[in-house]
């Protein structure tokens, strides 16, 4: 805008318009332009403090009309449509000129359109200085540039990505590669970095990654967190609030020192070779306690000593014990009440069967959830593929009672009717190749006590003892049957079953032979 109102003040001190137009950067006839208009309306220096060049220049030159008095652009459509694919400036000023002329307004020229369009965005981008208190948040990201390792045998080099971590008040660093950026390393990290820190604080502000948010139940306004993500900060009592998509300046502490971690330590490190992992942390461990302890350049301390003098004494303290990642996984109950995880089977309830359930698997345990509720707990298995974990209140009544089935249960059970059935589950027991095969049969011959009474199995037993070594459970039974009739007193001895002897006794005459 022209300087109206310096033009005015110079020529009242007798300037000539050449000296005039050099000091206000316009050209000679503007100047005479200005002083003739303000001679015709008696306009002379001092003039009010509140009249500015535009209103001075509205007074001068009233017929004429600025850029401003023609139709703006529509900022915020432009602003959204600038966000589709092929849609330029170009094509809007276009747009813009052909709505100008249907209302019969004159447009702004395709230069100004930009100019004013340029001018909304920096107004957009206003920032705003929030001060933060000694240990009340932190902010961690991924680093955009990784580090390197090299395989020792082949030489090939693969790619590690660097967690990093800030205290906002202090902008003490914590930094650590890892070979991906998947849940656990995530985990991982922040575990690493609260025990380096030695306490938590209140916040923890994420980057809205994978790895942090369930984008598939999240929105705009309403992110939610990984079901490990959640349990983490539960265990360590700390509140999560995910930065927005496309927003750095949700956590601006973390960004800036995720480009000078690029500088101080991925690029000092750029000449040294690394052959493991460790090697490569332990290097970072280095370049980062000098950058932590270097001296800030608009402050007469070091995130260092801020972060010991004034922010780990606000620190919560740890948890007695550090959070164990876990992994979450849906898996679904087959007919054998078994749930297969990594190639091992755990059993549930029976009750459970062909249910959908979340399986949580840490490094140690495998939980099993089904409606948040946990039913069922596992050690989790190592080793070779195809093991079974089954705990016997899992299984069905009748599979319990399969597995009661063993030699010395059937012995305890002979005993405490007598003596004689002990020696006859003895004999079935060790009658076939393996003591398996005769489960069934002891099984039967215990139930006959159940139908008739211990007593007259006992005895039986013993009657069947006398006449082989090694009896049957078919005999039992059988032997069992052909007595059916016979008093128990009868059943007393081998030696009184012979004095009293069962059956048809034919005479000599049904043979042939003469009568005796």
């Amino acid at each position: 805008m022209t300087k109206y109102r310096e033009i005015l003040r110079l020529k009242s001190l007798g300037f000539s318009d050449r000296n005039i137009a050099r000091s206000c950067s316009v050209s000679r006839n503007t100047v005479r332009r200005v002083i003739d208009r303000a001679d015709e309306l008696s306009i002379s220096w001092p003039l009010d403090f509140g009249m500015t060049d535009g209103a001075l220049g509205e007074l001068l030159f009233p017929s004429e009309k600025s850029a401003t008095d023609r139709r703006l652009p529509d900022y915020s459509y432009i602003r959204k449509e600038l966000l589709r694919n092929g849609v330029t400036k170009k094509l809007l000023w276009i747009e813009y000129c052909e709505e100008c002329r249907q209302a019969g307004e004159e447009p702004l020229m395709y230069s100004q359109f930009c100019e004013y369009i340029r001018r909304d965005e920096q107004k957009r981008r206003a920032t705003m200085h929030i001060p933060r208190k000694p240990g009340e948040q932190i902010e961690v990201d991924w680093a955009g540039d990784p580090a390197h390792i090299i395989d020792p045998d082949t030489g090939e080099i693969t790619d590690c990505w660097l967690f990093v971590g800030v205290l906002t008040y202090s902008q003490y660093t914590y930094v650590e590669a890892f070979m991906n950026e998947r849940t656990g390393n995530w985990i991982r990290a922040h575990v690493h970095m609260f025990e380096f820190f030695g306490g938590v604080t209140p916040m923890l502000v994420a980057d809205n990654c994978t790895t942090a948010v369930d984008h598939r139940k999240s929105d705009w306004y309403t992110p939610v967190l990984n079901t490990t993500y959640h349990e983490m900060a539960e265990h360590y009592n700390i509140a999560i609030l995910p930065a927005r998509v496309r927003r750095p300046k949700d956590k601006p502490n973390v960004e800036g020192s995720v480009g000078k971690i690029s500088t101080w330590i991925t690029a000092a490190l750029r000449n040294e070779q690394f052959f493991s992992l460790a090697e490569l942390n332990s290097a970072i461990r280095k370049k980062l306690d000098i950058y932590n302890a270097r001296q800030f350049q608009k402050k007469e301390c070091s995130r260092l000593s801020l972060f010991l003098g004034e922010e780990q004494p606000l620190l919560a303290p740890l948890p007695a014990t550090p959070f164990e990642p876990a992994e979450w996984k849906r898996a679904t109950v087959q007919f054998n009440y078994h749930i297969a995880v990594d190639g091992m089977y755990y059993s549930v309830p029976h009750q459970y069967i062909k249910d959908k359930v979340d399986v949580r698997v840490t490094d140690t345990t495998i939980e099993v959830f089904y409606n948040h509720d946990r039913i069922a707990s596992h050690r989790q298995l190592h080793g070779r593929r195809g093991q079974y974990s089954t705990v016997t209140e899992h299984m069905p009544d009748d599979h319990q009672k399969y597995l009661e089935w063993n030699g010395s249960r059937f012995r305890r059970w002979a005993d405490q009717i007598g003596p004689n059935t002990r020696k006859v589950v003895d004999a079935i027991l060790t009658s076939g190749r393996v003591e398996q095969q005769s489960y069934r049969s002891c099984m039967g011959l215990l139930r006959l006590a159940d139908k008739h009474t211990p007593q007259r199995l006992e005895k039986v037993c013993e009657r069947a003892l006398s006449y082989s070594g090694k009896p049957s459970y078919k005999s039992i039974k059988n032997l069992l049957t052909v007595m059916k009739q016979e008093p128990d007193t009868g059943l007393s001895s081998g030696t009184d079953a012979q004095a009293k002897p069962r059956g048809i006794t034919r005479g000599a005459r049904y043979y042939g032979g003469k009568r005796s």
